[in-house]
């Protein structure tokens, strides 16, 4: 089992940048593929980022493609979301889950996930 802290979120301009971390607990992160959530008030969750187990692969939403980057340091446990030229329509909470798997495959529904942290609010203003 692992649990996840998610931390880094807070109110930025539009433009601006914010890193998101999760830390995960316990000896196994590096067998977790990660994944990185929103979800805005009134909307369903939806997905963000993916990043497999070894960090050798990644997938994005098209709405962040070219300004987010996910990256993992399996040595520290945790997983970031760097997330440039923030709009706001990124406004919402972002939620790490994780998923014990060796696939080399990005997982991009929420469904899949058996693990999730708290979320961290992010909010950008115009």
């Amino acid at each position: 089992q692992v649990q996840l802290v998610e931390s880094g979120g807070g109110l930025v301009q539009a433009g601006g940048s914010l890193r998101l971390s999760c830390a995960a607990s316990g000896r196994t992160f590096s067998r977790y593929a990660m994944g990185w959530f929103r979800q805005a008030p009134g909307k369903e969750r939806e997905f963000v980022a993916a990043i497999v187990w070894s960090g050798g692969s990644t997938s994005y939403a098209d709405s962040v493609k070219g300004r987010f980057t996910i990256s993992r340091d399996n040595a520290k446990n945790t997983v970031y979301l760097q997330m440039n030229s923030l709009k706001p329509e990124d406004t919402a909470v972002y939620y790490c889950a994780a998923k014990a798997t060796w696939a080399i495959a990005t997982i991009s529904t929420d469904i899949e996930y058996d693990y999730w942290g708290q979320g961290t609010q992010v909010t950008v203003s115009s």
